[in-house]
């Protein structure tokens, strides 16, 4: 399968858990790391499987490096009818009001836009007891089994 994962991040968290995520996956898939700011909505293909991983900023807002892909399906408004992905968010339950809002806007924005979202949001709490890199490995084998069911190899 053909996996590309996408993320967004302020700190650098993010970009840490897509890396790691990328490595994890690499052995039986052929996978790339891309953060959302090199990424253009024409960019999207139907025969990859994206996995996006975002954290959140600020009040619920998305993460600097995620602002310029935002703006560009903004202006592009591109159908992604026929695109997958799987969507894994970084948050603190700190700020409870706001919390994993970036990945639920990235999501919103995507499914929005029509492409088809596979298996739960999973959010990730900095102030919970598990850590990020268990949960999103265990996120990402699950998401990747559930596109090759319900979309097929091709994906």
């Amino acid at each position: 399968m053909n996996i590309t994962v996408l993320y967004g991040t302020e700190t650098g968290n993010a970009e840490m858990l897509a890396e790691d995520v990328t490595a994890h996956l690499e052995g039986d898939h052929e996978v790339t790391c891309t953060n959302l700011s090199d990424f253009a909505p024409s960019d999207f293909a139907p025969e990859q499987f994206y996995l996006v991983i975002c954290s959140t900023y600020g009040d619920g807002e998305l993460p600097s490096s995620a602002k310029p892909f935002a703006e560009a399906m903004e202006t592009a408004q591109p159908d992604l009818a026929g695109i997958h992905f799987a969507i894994f968010g970084l948050g603190d339950t700190e700020y409870d009001e706001t919390h994993n809002f970036g990945s639920q806007i990235i999501a919103d924005m995507l499914k929005g836009r029509g492409a088809a979202q596979i298996g739960d949001r999973v959010i990730h709490d900095a102030s919970g007891a598990d850590m990020a890199d268990d949960l999103a490995m265990e996120w990402a084998d699950a998401v990747v089994e559930l596109a090759r069911t319900r979309v097929g190899e091709a994906a």
